[in-house]
This record gives C-alpha cells, structure tokens and sequence, in this order.
C-alpha cells in the first residue's frame, strides 16, 4: 500500500476514457476448392454487418459491449459495411457424436476439466443425444475441437452473413417469427432438453445452414482489454427463465448479440452455449 501511494493522485490524469478492446485473431484455415459435405459455401459478398449488443447496463454509453478493429471504441450500436471472402461454414452445430468422435480420435482433455462435457455419463453422450448440439465445452475448448478437424471458429460476421444472406432479415427464415422454425422456449427452473440440430428444417437460413437461432449459443470472437476477456455469442438458446431481470439477455433476432465475459474455463462452460466451424475458401 505504500508502494502504490507513493505516486499523488493529482498526478494522475482526471480524464476518464473508456478501455481499448483488442479483438483475439483467428490464424485462417487452409483454403479449401470443394466444401465438406458437413459444410455450407457462403459466397463472396459486400455485407451490411449492424448489430447491437443486449448486456443488461449501461444505456448507450461509451465502453459498454464490444470494439470491432474499425470503431474508435467499445459501443453498444455496430453498423459496417464490409467485404467478406467466400468460406464455408458448418451447415450443423458440432453434435455431441461429433465431439466424441473427436476425444476418441485425439485424447482431449483441458488443463481444467472442471465441468467439461459434463452432461456426459462415463465419458460418452447418454443414449438418444447424438444429434444434440454438444454443451459444456468453453471456448478454448471448442478451438481444440476446430483446429483437429481442419477448421476454425466463425468470425460474428461471418455467422450473421450465413444465417442472414444480404437481405437484412430478423430471422433466418425470414422478418416474423415462426414456431415451427427453432425450438420452443422454457420458463423452467431448470434448462431443458435440447433438440437435435436437424429437428427443425423450416429454421434454415438463405444459404441452407440449419439451427442459427434458438437452438444453442454459438462462440463466435473473443476481446480483450486490460482487464476483462469476453466472447461474442449468438444465436440464443431455448432457456429462458423468469423472475429476475438479471437474467442473460436473449438474442434471438440477428441484429442481436450477446457478451459473455469469460472468467476460467471451469467457470465459462455452459449447458446452453455450443458451437459450429468455418473454414476459408
């Protein structure tokens, strides 16, 4: 303590500013002629990225939600038009089978296991859940998942432009909401069970990618300032308890994304946030 007030505080400056966020790079994939036949192509395109993020505080203000490399600062509010190369990206989220497939093959296992795949029993995905989106898996560990199979983590706009196409719409089926078209929701104490990644076809975006919204959260970016990490999600999932309103917002629509600030993997793991892959063309 003495040490720290060794420096006056008028020494300091007294204006305030927000903190810089640095977005995390994503080392790009080899490129690739043909598409997997698990994967979708999405075309070269000019794209109108705009979106906003639904953290509960802060209003508008400077410093609130995410830094994109071409804004000045963090901002609630996002509009870029931009040019996205062709890539190709993961018509399904990775499934519980396809994790398997991948511990079997590679021997993952995190450094902190705490929570890790834990809906699992014995090691495997219980009987029925193969076609599942597979949960409990933080970040890093759905980058291990990517990098053996080739891939990489979708950059947000990347995700939004596959489930959106060019043509600004709510949902990727279209501007009204369908019942038929994602899962239902639950007001349950508890999340639900999830539905395979297949279970509803109406859902499918312009391009034919399948369970964009209201199946699972998806890990998209990460940033970083000099104090905090957080990781853009999208996509929402189906829980959506009631009786607090300090609950994680869901972000449902596609000009929508959450910000979820990562702590520990340990602690990041959840039963409502997945993820799917894209590789470069």
């Amino acid at each position: 303590m003495a040490r720290h007030a060794a420096t006056p505080l008028a020494s300091l400056s007294a204006t305030w500013s927000s903190a810089q966020q640095q977005i995390v790079p994503i080392e790009p994939t080899n490129t690739h002629d043909a598409v997997p036949d698990d994967m979708v192509s999405i075309p070269s395109a000019d794209f109108d990225f705009a979106v906003h993020g639904i953290v509960i505080e802060g209003y508008n203000a400077e410093g609130v939600d995410v830094q994109y490399p071409w804004e000045p600062n963090a901002r609630r509010f996002h509009r870029h038009r931009m040019t996205i190369p062709a890539f190709a990206i993961d018509r399904y989220p990775v499934t519980n089978a396809d994790y398997k497939t991948f511990i079997d093959a590679s021997g993952y296992m995190p450094a902190d296991p705490h929570s890790f795949l834990r809906h699992w029993v014995g090691g495997a995905p219980e009987p029925g859940t193969d076609r599942q989106p597979v949960v409990w898996i933080g970040i890093e560990d759905a980058r291990a998942y990517a990098a053996w199979a080739g891939k990489r983590l979708p950059r947000e706009w990347e995700w939004q432009y596959a489930a959106q196409g060019t043509d600004g719409r709510r949902y990727p089926w279209g501007d009204d909401w369908r019942a038929d078209a994602a899962p239902p929701a639950s007001v349950e104490r508890t999340m639900p069970a999830l539905s395979d990644v297949d279970a509803y076809p109406q859902g499918a975006s312009p391009f034919g990618v399948m369970a964009m919204t209201g199946h699972v959260w998806q890990w998209s970016d990460e940033y970083r300032d000099r104090h905090v990490r957080a990781a853009v999600v999208r996509g929402g999932s189906p829980y959506q308890p009631h009786s607090s309103h300090w609950y994680f917002p869901q972000g449902y629509t596609l000009d929508q994304h959450g910000k979820y600030l990562l702590m520990a993997p340990s602690k990041d793991r959840s039963g409502g946030i997945g993820f799917r892959c894209a590789l470069d063309l």
